[in-house]
């Protein structure tokens, strides 16, 4: 969850993804940022997008100011709520973010800001919302922006190698680790999430990270605690920054998105706005938000927003291939409510889940975590014990059905990756028999039901082997 004074102003360039951005090889690519959260950042290019529209709108206040309106909003707060809609989804765990890149805390933290004191909410956001959801039986997380912080160094970022240049060192680093440590002898989290690096060297983050899991035992940190290193430096250097451009663009394109580098401690990878083509050796979860942007847009309509097809097959894709989904909510600043496009999306999932969470949590990939079956149907297997669960969806939409929410009436449906004999049963979800077959092209199932485009249909597999 991405709740700044940033989501006051609530506003970003809806026609790029950073992905893409990082690929121009522009060196003020980043000041059209489609990430709200980045709204301070972008105020320091008087060419972008945010410049204009807060001349416009916020011609006499700074980025500051918005921290008073989002105290404001903050007087009808409802975690209780908040959490109860979280749960339904079926989701495990949240992570909220305690403190982004501008240095706003959600906390009323004992660490003193030398540049901007006070710069923290009055209200403990932190521990109201940690209480909240592991009331329902959540775990809670929370995110902390070692990397940036723009109280201490306001560079503009405008390329990978500013990003670099814009990371503080000296008094941020005791400052940072301070304040992770409040957080961990404050709240607990059972999830660490670090953002873009970590300011100290190796030595001091594995003693701080240490002292972490001695605290919470069974608490994962991700993959975004890239300690310090002499590597930065190369961002001091006209052909360093270029190097280090060129590097960001290659990558951004080979990855289709972000996906940090592996740094030297971690529990957790974390592609950004992707998702691995396979099973992986290490936990892993896709961080992304429900449009562009992590932050609240109030520029986002419908069509900037993931379809319901494409959300829940995310979520059933990344499953298969042993990942979680970690979907972002980025509420709004002025009046502490989460917005009706965003709410439609946390109910897309409840239903969903409600119905076929048993095939997808607490499960492990299939030898085949992918296949297609005949008549242009493609096919996502998840496994729990001697249990195999085969999802099913149509892969294009009939001719006559643009839109591919019509249903198709061949309930045929033959399972290529499937060995099946005598014993073998399919059944839905819900229990109901399926008649199956074991053929030579593998098994197929008849379905009660005909498929669709946009919800998935569960088979549930049992005594079957791969083929």
């Amino acid at each position: 969850m991405h709740w700044t004074p940033s989501s006051v102003p609530a506003f970003a360039p809806i026609d790029s993804d950073m992905g893409d951005l990082l690929a121009r090889r522009d060196p003020h690519a980043m000041a059209w940022s489609p990430y709200v959260e980045w709204y301070e950042n972008s105020l320091r290019f008087p060419e972008s997008p945010v410049s204009t529209f807060h001349a416009a709108t916020y011609p006499d206040r700074d980025y500051r100011s918005f921290v008073a309106d989002f105290e404001a909003g903050l007087v009808t707060w409802d975690p209780e709520a908040w959490a109860a809609r979280f749960a339904a989804t079926g989701a495990r765990y949240l992570v909220l973010v305690a403190k982004h890149h501008d240095g706003y805390c959600l906390w009323p933290t004992n660490v003193p800001n030398p540049n901007r004191s006070g710069f923290h909410s009055s209200r403990d956001v932190v521990g109201e919302l940690a209480d909240a959801v592991r009331k329902q039986g959540m775990r809670f997380g929370v995110y902390y922006s070692g990397g940036l912080d723009w109280t201490f160094n306001d560079h503009p970022i405008g390329s990978f190698s500013d990003l670099l240049a814009a990371q503080p060192g000296d008094a941020y680093v005791t400052y940072a680790e301070a304040q992770v440590r409040e957080l961990i002898e404050r709240y607990r989290p059972s999830v660490l999430w670090n953002d873009i690096s970590w300011p100290a060297p190796l030595p001091q983050l594995a003693r701080l990270l240490a002292d972490y899991y001695t605290a919470v035992p069974d608490g994962v940190v991700n993959d975004r605690f890239m300690p310090r290193s002499p590597l930065w430096k190369l961002a001091q250097s006209t052909v360093g920054r270029h190097l280090l451009d060129r590097y960001a663009a290659r990558q951004a394109v080979a990855d289709r998105g972000i996906v940090p580098p592996k740094p030297p401690l971690f529990d957790v990878r974390t592609p950004e706005y992707t998702a691995f083509d396979s099973v992986q050796r290490t936990p892993w979860e896709c961080v992304r938000g429900m449009d562009r942007s992590f932050g609240y847009n109030r520029e986002s309509g419908e069509g900037e927003f993931i379809s319901k097809r494409d959300l829940l097959w995310s979520l059933t894709d990344i499953a298969a291939k042993g990942g979680n989904l970690l979907l972002n909510v980025g509420p709004r600043g002025v009046d502490a409510t989460i917005a009706d496009d965003q709410l439609r999306r946390l109910d897309w999932l409840a239903d969903y889940t409600d119905e076929v969470g048993n095939a997808l949590v607490a499960t492990r990939p299939w030898v085949h975590p992918a296949g297609d079956a005949e008549g242009g149907i493609e096919v996502r297997y998840t496994a729990r014990d001697h249990l195999v669960f085969a999802f099913l969806r149509l892969t294009t939409p009939p001719p006559d059905d643009p839109d591919g929410y019509a249903e198709r009436s061949q309930t045929s449906v033959v399972l290529r990756e499937v060995h099946a004999t005598a014993t073998s049963t399919a059944s839905l979800i819900d229990g109901q028999g399926l008649n199956s077959e074991p053929t030579a092209e593998g098994l197929r199932v008849e379905l009660i039901a005909p498929l669709s485009c946009e919800r998935p249909v569960v088979v549930l597999l049992r005594d079957v082997d791969a083929r």
